[in-house]
């Protein structure tokens, strides 16, 4: 029997990350049925049939490769697909490429489906985020990039380490940009309720190292690719969360990147994370959080990077 009341995901890109994220959604029965689609049909059969092979051990989730038609009826469309950076390539440059890729991506997506939320993974997650709500013209709610999810959970766990705490008992967040000029915010950071700082000069008796922490949590992608070549598994996990909060609908706030409108000023014109409450209808309205002046421009200086670096991206 198939898992009653779930619904069906299309994953586009059936390299590491959308093969991974596959995997864990099925782990987590987050769906009835999950299709991984590549230009590479071989491989997304080979890893569609790797997982589904599994579900003999876990739950009777369909698990199948398939291609854009697949869309027409799914609720939740997973963009993961992308090309990685060369040796000598720039980061512009690796960016202009995945712009092209992108583009075509959305346009095969609308011409199946209707309405769906679009989740964007690939990167740099926030220029194809705006790439993708541009070209679909879906409402901005609904086309939701991954953001600065991960750096946030990878924030939290720092945090939680240098403490001595569960991860579960630390609410903080790395606002922004998911790259250089990400924001985390300290002057809102808490221990069960507790400024973290106070909480941490109470039992160590000397101050907490923001710096050290804010530098290793930029760093952590990079660091994880010079061990072992890509990073996977976490983003995999931040993705399923997201997917979790759309399919039970339930209204929990997470750190993502949409499309904002000019209503938000210096922040406006540009898919950049905020703590957002999601749901079944995507992004339901945004959270501003306790920031100081420091951070506050900060994350507008961060938004001016990005929008700088966007230009220069969309430009044919």
């Amino acid at each position: 029997m198939g898992i009653v009341g779930r619904n069906k995901i299309v994953i586009i890109g059936a390299g590491n990350v959308g093969e991974a994220v596959c995997y864990t959604l099925m782990v987590r029965r987050q769906a009835s049925e999950i299709v991984l689609v590549d230009i590479n049909e071989e491989k997304a059969e080979g890893s569609a049939l790797d997982i589904v092979h599994g579900t003999a051990f876990f739950h009777q989730v369909k698990v199948h490769n398939g291609d854009y038609s697949e869309c027409a009826n799914a609720e939740i469309i997973i963009l993961t697909a992308g090309v990685a950076r060369k040796p000598g390539q720039t980061r512009l440059d690796l960016a202009k490429t995945n712009v092209s890729i992108t583009r075509s991506i959305a346009r095969n997506i609308m011409r199946y489906a209707t309405d769906p939320i679009i989740v964007v993974v690939s990167n740099p997650v926030d220029v194809l985020t705006y790439v993708v709500q541009q070209e679909t013209g879906l409402p901005a709610s609904r086309v939701i990039g991954s953001g600065t999810s991960l750096d946030t959970a990878r924030f939290r766990q720092m945090i939680g380490e240098a403490c001595g705490v569960d991860v579960s008992n630390v609410s903080a967040y790395i606002l922004g940009e998911h790259g250089d000029t990400q924001v985390p915010v300290w002057s809102s950071a808490t221990v069960a309720g507790e400024p973290v700082d106070q909480f941490y000069r109470a039992q160590r008796g000397k101050n907490l190292d923001h710096e050290d922490i804010a530098t290793r949590t930029k760093n952590a992608g990079g660091t994880v690719i010079k061990l072992k070549g890509a990073t996977f598994y976490g983003v995999a996990m931040s993705t399923s969360r997201i997917v979790e909060a759309i399919t039970e609908d339930e209204n929990s706030v997470l750190p993502v990147a949409h499309v904002l409108s000019d209503l938000y000023g210096p922040l406006g014109g540009v898919a950049i994370s905020l703590p957002c409450v999601v749901n079944r209808n995507g992004i339901a309205r945004i959270v501003r959080p306790a920031m100081n002046e420091e951070e506050t421009k900060a994350l507008e200086k961060s938004a001016a990077t990005l929008r700088a670096f966007m230009e220069q991206a969309l430009q044919e």
